[in-house]
């Protein structure tokens, strides 16, 4: 298993080989956002024109076979706080208020589509098929740290019964170990929170230290009973042409989303 770039005219998105339920990761390409912005931008609080990001949304969820008023978004703050979310939340952070913080979400309710942020952070998506339910995480390494994966794919099984040996994950685009580098805080957060396991994706060079944030979420959802995990390859800060990156520009850019949507459970 792994990932697939799919192009349908000049949109360019990322989907996962091992689930089965819509969903993708964006790239910058195929939006209508204009400037630093261009083109994909599905940030709500970047100073886009909201008629163009709405235009980007009608295309992905077009993409999706996702009827756009099912979009819920994430109202992201580095927490480790997931929170279930269903048909009453439709709109939320779009036609209606935001939700409370949170940079998880996860439902159960069929034409739901979960939408979380990022621009160098680990976006993660969950599908279990056999429930129908389905999670979206953003995980910068303070979520990392706290394993918001875990409790994710935790609270797909006290809520919705999900056992995570079927559910699938797959780890999207982030800030790879090449290009993630940091002081001492922030490895040692890590090897509190994962202990020798987390050994093998940390290394020092001139006195700084470069992490592999895909690895050590993996093994926050292998923790969690997740076996079946697709990881991408790509780098965001790498690629600034493809993704963006706030390490790369800052501020001055917009926000790839991970989306996923809720359909029926199998039969």
């Amino acid at each position: 298993m792994g990932f697939e770039t799919r192009q349908v005219n000049t949109l360019q998105v990322l989907t996962a080989q091992g689930i089965c339920a819509p969903h993708c990761f964006t790239t910058r390409f195929g939006g209508v956002s204009q400037g630093h912005l261009a083109s994909l931008n599905l940030g709500i609080h970047r100073d886009d024109d909201p008629r163009n990001v709405e235009e980007n949304y009608r295309r992905v969820c077009a993409f999706l076979g996702a009827d756009p008023k099912g979009l819920v978004l994430s109202h992201q703050t580095h927490t480790d706080i997931v929170l279930s979310v269903d048909e009453n939340h439709w709109g939320a952070g779009r036609y209606k208020e935001e939700l409370p913080e949170c940079d998880g979400l996860v439902t159960n309710t069929p034409g739901t589509t979960l939408v979380v942020f990022t621009a160098d952070c680990t976006p993660i998506l969950l599908h279990d098929p056999v429930t129908g339910a389905v999670g979206a995480v953003h995980a910068g390494w303070r979520g990392t740290v706290k394993k918001i994966a875990a409790k994710a794919v935790e609270k797909m099984q006290r809520l919705y019964g999900a056992d995570p040996k079927n559910i699938r994950a797959a780890i999207g685009p982030n800030i790879a170990m090449c290009c993630f580098e940091t002081d001492g805080d922030v490895p040692q957060a890590v090897k509190e929170a994962f202990g020798a396991a987390a050994d093998p994706f940390i290394t020092q060079r001139n006195h700084k230290y470069f992490l592999d944030l895909k690895s050590i979420n993996a093994l926050a959802l292998q923790g969690a009973g997740v076996t079946q995990i697709d990881i991408s390859t790509d780098c965001t800060k790498c690629q600034p042409d493809r993704f963006w990156s706030h390490r790369v520009t800052g501020n001055a850019r917009g926000s790839q989303g991970a989306l996923i949507c809720c359909k029926e459970a199998e039969k």
